[in-house]
């Protein structure tokens, strides 16, 4: 049997907040949570500032001996986890747990955690590795966490998919749902990545703003990176009702590709090929989408590149789309970014109101289309699409629509 896959909870820990409420207020309000770098000494950096989810304090969440388990991103995906499924108002019994699937998505895992074992190592001369190493850095900390804290016995595991990451691993998770695998999901992604040894990784491909994050503006200098992490309940629609449970939105669909053809620049015809699937999985049409949530990094190749994309996917309706990229707010979160992505989506299509690309100045002619420029729009669309296009060319769209 195939099932209907709605949304009953959703955790966030950004930038803009420490739950999906200050997230939400956020967006809506265009208010960008980039500042300048507190975890690194930044005059190390050519770049000055990232979106560091700086009031998050993980003494509030976890006791002392937790904190020493657990590096910073698996922290977030937890605590995200934490929020979603209090939102969705899970009982859980021993079925449940059997038939539970989860899934997050991780670019580097524990970063911080390396990074302070390889200075140690090298730098301070110091032999003795901590011991709790392997599973801080592990990309799959979080999922596993998650397990042990639920008792969900499921399919559990972690993707790691660049960028694309907590796009597959919701993708994945929504079609195990779907397909009646699982009877019911816990998805998303998270990430940590103020090491300065990481830092200066992207410092050397010269694609980090030296101020803001504009995308699809003329004058755009680069992406600004984000940490922080998201969470989403995923259950059959039939099961939400009959419980009374909160729907934000449905998954309608997932689609997914490979460029192979570089692997940082992007290519329109894999991220066409990936709107095209998501499209086709939801049994929608190119008219049926009112809103996408872009990849939008505000580098220069992707931000047209993109828009190529879009404009071979949907010809003329890409003249009456939306189109805004929140990580002029939230930052690029890498792993994370299509789960808090995926939140500000369905948000949107839960409240009608939809989220602006904030820091916008100049139009730029390769990048035509309507950004919702630095104010949040009243606007109730019945689908929306949010794009994840990574590094090695993997791309990963969901499809969302309105909670029925």
């Amino acid at each position: 049997m195939r099932h209907r896959v709605v949304v009953t909870g959703a955790g966030v820990v950004s930038a803009l907040g420490n739950d999906s409420s200050e997230f939400w207020q956020a967006l809506m309000a265009g208010q960008p949570g980039i500042r300048p770098l507190q975890a690194v000494d930044r005059t190390l950096l050519r770049f000055q500032n990232g979106a560091e989810a700086q009031a998050f304090d993980p003494s509030r969440h976890f006791e002392e001996k937790e904190i020493g388990l657990l590096d910073r991103f698996a922290q977030f995906g937890v605590v995200a986890a934490r929020e979603a499924i209090v939102q969705a108002g899970i009982q859980w019994n021993d079925e449940l747990r059997e038939s539970t699937a989860i899934v997050t998505g991780s670019c580097v895992g524990g970063q911080n955690t390396e990074d302070e074992g390889f200075v140690n190592l090298y730098r301070n001369n110091i032999p003795r590795v901590n011991p709790l190493t392997i599973p801080r850095t592990m990309e799959n900390a979080a999922a596993s966490r998650i397990s042990v804290e639920t008792g969900v016995v499921g399919p559990t595991y972690t993707v790691s998919t660049a960028c694309s990451s907590a796009n597959h691993a919701i993708g994945q998770a929504f079609w195990m749902v779907r397909s009646g695998l699982a009877r019911m999901a816990i998805a998303g992604g998270s990430e940590a990545v103020f090491s300065l040894g990481f830092l200066k990784a992207w410092e050397a491909m010269r694609v980090v703003s030296p101020d803001t994050c504009r995308p699809f503006s003329k004058d755009r200098r680069g992406l600004i990176l984000g940490e922080g992490g998201a969470m989403l309940v995923l259950e059959p629609l039939e099961v939400a009702r009959a419980r009374g449970a909160k729907m934000y939105a449905e998954v309608a669909g997932f689609g997914m590709s490979s460029d192979a053809f570089h692997i940082t620049q992007p290519s329109p015809d894999g991220a066409a090929r990936a709107m095209r699937a998501a499209l086709s999985d939801a049994g929608l049409r190119p008219e049926n989408i009112g809103y996408i949530n872009a990849h939008g990094t505000a580098t220069q190749a992707n931000d047209s590149t993109e828009t190529t994309a879009i404009r071979k996917v949907f010809g003329a309706h890409a003249n009456r789309l939306a189109v805004s990229s929140t990580k002029s707010m939230h930052g690029h979160t890498l792993g994370a970014a299509g789960a808090i992505e995926a939140v500000a989506t369905l948000l949107s299509l839960c409240h009608g109101i939809l989220p602006p690309t904030a820091n916008f100045t100049e139009s730029d002619p390769a990048c035509d289309l309507d950004v919702i420029p630095n104010e949040a729009r009243q606007m109730q669309v019945e689908c929306a699409l949010s794009n994840s296009f990574a590094f090695g060319g993997l791309n990963a769209v969901l499809a969302f629509r309105r909670a029925p």
